[in-house]
């Protein structure tokens, strides 16, 4: 069993965001890193399926992005999985879903995985599309927001969060590609050994040239604060009257409260 597991490396959401100096994207320059949160998922889930088959599965991580994705690249072979592939492209954050799956694809056309995971979506774009232009770019099956997995008999069944509040499952044979959702599980921790035996496990080297980059079909125009129309109000007093002032207010400005009591 030949496994991928696919992530990002985006910035802390707590950190502080400002346009770079085209406007087209974030300034990274006082921003922390991190591993995608689902994307996070989608790495235990394969280290988990991994640990279930026994035998002799490989698991390979692959990240796409400057230098310093490696780090993040690190942290996966440390949560347990075999080996990294590492597409260094400088200019990553710039390149529309279109580009990220071809260049992930382009690498996994010639290695045969049998089952591909990735994060449904990231942190930062929140696109949602590039494991799913991925699976179309390789012919393969695709299931999108997993919250489930189970094995029996070669294939695969999986959950999906449907409207309502309602669950789909779907069962399916590989080739196939998997975006997991946040509450697929509760990723782990490295430890201090798998850490120290992360930093001996192999990372390959690869161009955007080499996996076939392919042109963009979108571009970002511009990036921009949220502009604040209103500034806060901060209300000061005593419970009995602070509620009644807050019900006027709310009253007067969104309708929320009406004559004769709430609707």
């Amino acid at each position: 069993m030949n496994i991928l597991v696919c992530v990002k490396q985006v910035p802390d959401m707590a950190g502080r965001f400002s346009p770079n100096a085209a406007g087209t994207w974030y300034d990274e320059a006082a921003l922390v890193f991190r591993m995608n949160e689902r994307d996070e998922n989608a790495v235990e889930e394969a280290v988990r399926f991994k640990e279930q088959l026994g035998g002799t599965p490989e698991v390979t991580v692959l990240s796409i992005g400057p230098g310093r994705v490696v780090e993040t690249i690190r942290k996966a072979l440390a949560m347990g999985c075999d080996r990294g592939v590492h597409i260094d492209d400088p200019l990553a954050s710039e390149r529309d879903p279109w580009q990220i799956a071809s260049m992930i694809a382009g690498h996994a056309r010639g290695c045969r995985y049998d089952i591909i995971f990735t994060g449904m979506q990231s942190d930062d774009r929140g696109s949602a599309q590039v494991g799913v232009l991925t699976a179309e770019m390789l012919c393969v099956s695709c299931v999108t927001g997993v919250v489930g997995f189970g094995w029996q008999d070669g294939a695969a069944t999986a959950d999906r969060e449907l409207e309502g509040g309602r669950r789909g499952m779907t069962r399916l044979k590989p080739p196939m590609l998997l975006t997991c959702q946040q509450g697929l599980n509760s990723p782990r921790y490295p430890t201090l050994p798998n850490i120290m035996k992360s930093r001996k496990k192999e990372i390959s080297v690869l161009l955007p040239d080499e996996v076939g980059l392919g042109e963009p079909l979108s571009s970002v125009t511009g990036f921009r604060h949220h502009e604040r129309q209103t500034a806060g109000l901060f209300l000061e007093g005593d419970v009995d009257d602070l509620a009644g002032r807050v019900a006027t207010l709310l009253d007067a400005k969104r309708g929320i409260f009406r004559r004769g009591g709430a609707v």
